[in-house]
């Protein structure tokens, strides 16, 4: 049995308002043009509209049963007391979403995107592609200057299917600049080594979608380096960072110089200190921190690495005045960090902030 369609969208207190008594049937008006399409009969609409704007909303009712006598229209009132307040639309619009009973094994859904501000055009898209709305965008136009002219204004529609796979266009490019990432993450390590080859495809997926710590384990010489760096230019290339790669081998920070390496320091905070430091978390401020040999750092400075990156503040050494960095972290190392945590020499909470994401490299070869 054929599904009942059924539109969803909001009254148009601009589009739908066009024309004065009979005139406004020889406008266009996309709420009542949606309603009249011949190859896209419209079963129900479920209208929201503002409650001062009943009558408008009535108006257009009485319009569509005019034009379209199959079509039943629903007058939904929802109050929004600033239709530009994005947080106020969007929770009306989804408590729409969650308290309509919907039927998708007898309809059919669309959700009409055309008629609203454009932040309800926003939300009408968020809600849909989190599948609290189990349906697909349509969007109505006036007709082209070439068309011939109608008697009452039909223009055109167009339906959008937020599941990409059935793009094959866009499905074909999206694997292809996929592929090309990993390539990219791969470009310049030498290695036929099966597991690192399919490891690439993980960490590429996982660079592009998490800003969340991520942890590179294995040997030296297994490319930890060269693939942060390569991971940093991913996600430039991206647009996702706005700040710099900072890397440092951390079994060369020892004692005062460590705290004032990552961390900075005032004037006069150890013996040397002639001049204030901004430190390398500073420095990373918006970009990529690289961590390399990172089970080699101190407690100290391991008790302050947490607090940086649970934070996104702390202080600089011999300061009182706590600064902000926000940088996603890459640690590498060579040891084995869970050993290394039973024997006190790495803290445990540190250890499980870095380890959301763990990738162990192979030996290259």
């Amino acid at each position: 049995m054929k599904k009942r369609r059924v539109v969803i969208g909001v009254l148009g207190t601009v589009m739908d308002k066009r024309g004065k008594r009979a005139n406004r049937l020889r406008k266009w008006r996309p709420t009542v043009a949606l309603c009249l399409q011949p190859d896209l009969p419209v079963d129900r609409l479920e209208l929201l509209h503002q409650p001062q704007d009943r009558g408008m909303a009535e108006q257009i009712t009485d319009d569509i049963s005019q034009l379209s006598p199959h079509t039943t229209v629903r007058a939904c009132p929802v109050t929004i007391a600033d239709p530009w307040d994005f947080e106020e639309v969007y929770a009306a619009f989804l408590d729409f979403a969650t308290h309509y009973q919907f039927d998708t094994e007898h309809e059919e859904y669309l959700v009409h995107i055309t008629t609203g501000t454009h932040v309800a055009q926003i939300c009408w898209f968020l809600l849909t592609e989190a599948r609290y709305l189990p349906a697909s965008l349509i969007q109505t136009g006036p007709a082209s200057r070439e068309a011939p002219e109608e008697a009452v204004p039909v223009g055109r529609y167009s339906i959008i299917d937020l599941d990409l796979s059935r793009y094959a266009t866009l499905t074909s490019r999206f694997q292809r600049e996929q592929q090309e990432s990993v390539s990219f993450l791969k470009a310049g390590i030498d290695t036929r080594n099966a597991t690192f080859n399919a490891l690439i495809d993980q960490i590429e997926r996982v660079a592009l979608r998490s800003t969340a710590p991520l942890l590179l384990t294995g040997p030296t010489g297994a490319g930890k380096s060269f693939l942060a760096n390569r991971i940093y230019q991913l996600k430039q290339s991206r647009h996702q960072l706005s700040g710099r790669l900072v890397a440092v081998n951390c079994a060369t920070l020892r004692g005062d110089n460590a705290m004032s390496t990552l961390f900075g320091h005032v004037k006069g905070a150890f013996t040397g200190a002639v001049a204030a430091r901004a430190g390398l978390l500073r420095e990373a401020d918006g970009g990529v921190l690289f961590l390399d040999e990172i089970a080699e750092l101190g407690l100290d400075e391991q008790a302050m690495l947490l607090k940086a990156i649970e934070e996104k503040t702390f202080f600089p050494f011999g300061s009182d005045k706590e600064v902000r960095s926000d940088f996603q972290l890459i640690a590498g190392t060579h040891r084995d960090m869970r050993q290394w945590v039973a024997e006190g020499r790495f803290r445990e909470d540190l250890y499980a902030r870095i380890n959301m994401w763990s990738f162990a490299l192979p030996g290259l070869v």
